[in-house]
């Protein structure tokens, strides 16, 4: 074998390779494994321009990914005043007086929690005083809803309630005055369309700046859930023009409700455009909303007696798209958070002819609450699980927030059922789905092994099982078998390197374990006291 490029000796090498799942050295050449042994067959792999790393007795592990996550559109939507923190009305209101104006007197905030209105609806007339006046557009931390201020719906011209050809609402009071709240994708986009955004060279240093971060925290790439507004293979080119990217991109542009046969063609051409460090893999639906906004897609209503409603208008439609693609060879990810939702994309895929007749792996995204007799079908259709544990943080193990009441006490008692889904055989991926969630790779595996907030009592997933959900599942889930998610000869130098073993810390301990080094096909993207 060639001189490698970098060995990296000195550590617990838990390869997820069947076949040596143990290590101490690995060798990489080429941004390829090409040796994996102990430490006394280092001396075979060095050469003259070989960089040997010692790690110190960390643990090495395959590189982590995050298999959710929206780094280049989360960076228009995490614009302005982090509301996160944000716990009642009279902590919102503090927050938006002395919220930072932008160009035109815009005020916007991302992170609000649906529990900081205390049960109530949600109202412009809650924060009109403390905006005095100003234009306003706050987006709520699931991403699916908005609260625009008096000022933000007049300069859209918004005065009354509209209809969508896709699942979107402008809630209205029963004079059929504009509440302000703006519920789902198309409604929101009418005011978030004029809200000022971030220029071409802020979004590049902002995206290099936040990849870098996520590389810190032992990530080596993402699966992107969105192709932003189409500008988004422009921009990673010219970030690959002037450097590289911190993180290896997957990304999943959108089909919507009303997609023809012209868009669901151009989706399939889309599959060609790739850089070094990204591509474009796969086609990303929604089938419902949230729980929050009254729009996941649930076998019998809410509390309000919202959510029998379907995103797509036309359910038909959406697996008539998905089998289009499907024939094309391109693999989908649809958002499915309620119960019916879920069951009408595993029943889509089963039309398909299940595992044996599909050309491409598909998966669902988020999956909040599924009832037992869907849990076996994710493995029998090879459908992969893609869940988001930092997302429990919004309910609470006794069920007094927004999410539990809304669905009442038996769907909220099957709440993210990551454990009885790894159990049942099914892929679980995991990710944070940032902005949504922190990107924090290391707060994604803590998560996990904890029970889940109104899931509390559930099964949490073992240590080995949560380092599997961002590693050899992760891989499966986007069709890289043999490729990634191991430390195997051939596979991609993707590797992350802990101070503490991520299988047998304990879960607080492993959410601010150190990370000593990331590398991301061959190339090192942090190393502790360094910058990429």
């Amino acid at each position: 074998m060639p001189a490698a490029d970098t060995v990296l000796t000195g550590a617990r090498v838990r390869t997820l390779d069947p076949a040596r799942p143990e290590a101490r050295a690995v060798a990489v050449t080429d941004g390829l494994i090409t040796a994996v042994g102990d430490e006394s067959d280092v001396r075979d792999w060095r050469g003259p321009g070989t960089e040997v790393l010692d790690l110190g007795g960390a643990t090495l592990t395959p590189g982590l990914t995050d298999a959710h996550s929206h780094p280049v559109w989360g960076i228009e939507m995490a614009t302005g005043t982090d509301l996160s923190a944000v716990r009642d009305l009279d902590q919102l209101r503090a927050a938006l007086r002395t919220a930072e104006r932008g160009p035109g007197g815009w005020v916007a905030g991302f992170g609000l929690d649906h529990n900081a209105f205390g049960g109530r609806a949600v109202d412009r007339a809650l924060i009109e005083e403390a905006l005095a006046g100003a234009p306003a557009f706050l987006r709520l931390y699931d991403g699916h809803s908005a609260l625009a201020s008096g000022a933000a719906l007049h300069a859209a011209r918004i005065t009354g309630p509209r209809a969508f050809a896709q699942r979107s609402e402008i809630v209205c009071d029963p004079e059929g005055r504009p509440t302000g709240h703006l519920v789902e994708h198309a409604a929101m986009a009418l005011v978030g369309a004029l809200v000022p955004k971030p220029t071409s060279v802020e979004r590049r240093a902002r995206l290099v700046g936040l990849l870098g971060d996520m590389a810190a925290t032992g990530l080596t790439g993402a699966h992107v859930m969105d192709l932003g507004d189409g500008d988004v293979p422009a921009l990673l080119a010219t970030v690959e023009y002037e450097g590289d990217l911190p993180l290896r991109l997957r990304l999943a542009p959108w089909c919507m409700p009303g997609a023809d046969a012209d868009e669901l063609a151009e989706l399939i051409g889309l599959q060609r455009l790739a850089g070094r460090h990204w591509q474009v893999r796969g086609v990303k639906f929604f089938m419902d909303g949230t729980v929050e906004g009254g729009t996941a897609w649930l076998e019998h209503a809410d509390c309000h007696g919202q959510g029998t409603d379907a995103f797509w208008p036309d359910p038909a439609a959406y697996s008539e798209a998905v089998r289009v693609l499907d024939a094309a060879g391109v693999p989908t990810a649809t958002h499915a958070i309620g119960d019916a939702a879920v069951r009408h994309v595993l029943d889509t895929v089963a039309a398909l002819g299940g595992r044996a007749g599909t050309r491409a792996r598909h998966r669902i995204e988020h999956i909040e609450t599924v009832p037992d007799d869907q849990l076996k079908r994710f493995a029998a259709l090879g459908v992969a699980a893609s869940m988001q544990p930092p997302h429990a943080a919004y309910t609470r193990a006794d069920r007094t927030d927004a999410w539990s009441k809304r669905l009442g006490e038996e769907r909220a008692a099957r709440a993210w059922r990551c454990r009885d889904l790894r159990d049942a055989g099914a892929v679980l991926a995991l990710g944070s789905d940032w902005p949504i969630a922190h990107h924090d790779a290391r707060q994604v595996l803590a998560t996990a092994r904890s029970p889940l907030g109104a899931a509390a009592a559930g099964r949490a997933l073992t240590g080995l099982m949560a380092l599997e959900g961002m590693t050899s599942r992760a891989a499966l889930a986007a069709g890289e078998e043999g490729v990634a998610g191991r430390i195997a000869p051939g596979c991609r130098a993707d590797l992350t390197a802990f101070a503490l073993d991520p299988v047998t810390a304990a879960p607080d301990e492993l959410a601010e374990a150190p990370v000593r080094l990331t590398v991301s096909g061959g190339r090192i993207t942090h190393r502790a006291g360094e910058s990429a």
